[in-house]
C-alpha cells in the first residue's frame, strides 16, 4: 500500500463517522462533569491528559502494539493471549463492558469493509467466548488488515480517543469547538511519545494509574440522566 492510501485508511479508521461504537464513550467525564469536578477547558485537558498518559498510552497501545504484531502473523492464539492480560489489566467492570461493545462494533464493521480470515477468525473466537474483543486489540487487527503500519496504527488510536473525549466535552458543555480544537493541538506532543514508549514495552510493563477517573467511571451507571454509555 502507497503513502496515501495508508493516510486514507489513518483518515477513516480514526474518524468519527466511522461507526466503531467508541464515541458512546466518555470515560467517566459524565460523571465528573455532573459533580462539578470538571467545568472548565484547563480541566478536561488535564483529564484527557491523565487518562492518555497514566491509562491509555501505558496499557491499550501497549496491547494494540502487541496484538499488531500478533496480526502480522495471523496468530490468532497470541492475540487471545494478549487480549486476556488488557481484560485482567481492565480494573472496573463498566469499562470492560464498554471496551468489549466497541469491539465487537468495530469487528463487525470492518469485517465488512475489510473481509480477510483475521477477522473472520476473531469473530468465532469471540462467538465461542474464548475473546473479549477489547476495542484496542481489534483496533490493532483492523488496522493491520486495512493496510496501515504499526506506527499509523498507534496514531489512529489516539487521535480517535482524543477526538471522542473531545467531543464528549463539547456534548457535556463543557467546551465548544474552539477550545476543544486547542486542546487537541495541546496535547500532539503526548500523542506523540507514548507511542514511542508503548511500542517498546512488554505486555508484563502494562500498567496504570488513574484512581479518581475509575471512580468516576463505576458512579457512570448510577446516574440518573446520562448521554454516555460509561
Amino acid at each position: 500500500m502507497n503513502d496515501i492510501n495508508q493516510q486514507f485508511v489513518l483518515l477513516q479508521l480514526a474518524d468519527s463517522f466511522f461507526p466503531s461504537g467508541s464515541y458512546t464513550l466518555s470515560h467517566g467525564l459524565e460523571s465528573l462533569v455532573q459533580s462539578g469536578t470538571i467545568t472548565s477547558a484547563s480541566e478536561l485537558e488535564t483529564f484527557v491528559r491523565l487518562l492518555l498518559c497514566n491509562k491509555v498510552g501505558s496499557t491499550d497501545v501497549v496491547a494494540l502494539a502487541h496484538t499488531y504484531r500478533a496480526s502480522v502473523k495471523s496468530d490468532v492464539a497470541q492475540i487471545e493471549q494478549i487480549d486476556a492480560r488488557l481484560f485482567a489489566q481492565t480494573p472496573t467492570e463498566k469499562t470492560r463492558i464498554a471496551q468489549r461493545q466497541s469491539g465487537r462494533a468495530l469487528l463487525m464493521v470492518a469485517e465488512k469493509t475489510w473481509p480477510h480470515v483475521l477477522l473472520t477468525g476473531l469473530s468465532q473466537k469471540t462467538a465461542e467466548g474464548s475473546l473479549n474483543c477489547l476495542h484496542p486489540v481489534v483496533f490493532a487487527a483492523v488496522a493491520q488488515v486495512a493496510g496501515l503500519g504499526e506506527e499509523n496504527a498507534i496514531a489512529a488510536f489516539s487521535h480517535s480517543f482524543v477526538t471522542g473525549l473531545l467531543g464528549a466535552g463539547i456534548r457535556l458543555g463543557v467546551v465548544g469547538h474552539l477550545q476543544a480544537q486547542q486542546i487537541r493541538l495541546n496535547l500532539s506532543e503526548e500523542m506523540s511519545e507514548i507511542g514511542k514508549i508503548a511500542s517498546s514495552l512488554s505486555l508484563d510493563d502494562m500498567w496504570s494509574c488513574t484512581p479518581q477517573i475509575d471512580l468516576a467511571q463505576m458512579q457512570q451507571a448510577k446516574l440518573s440522566r446520562r448521554l454516555f454509555s460509561s
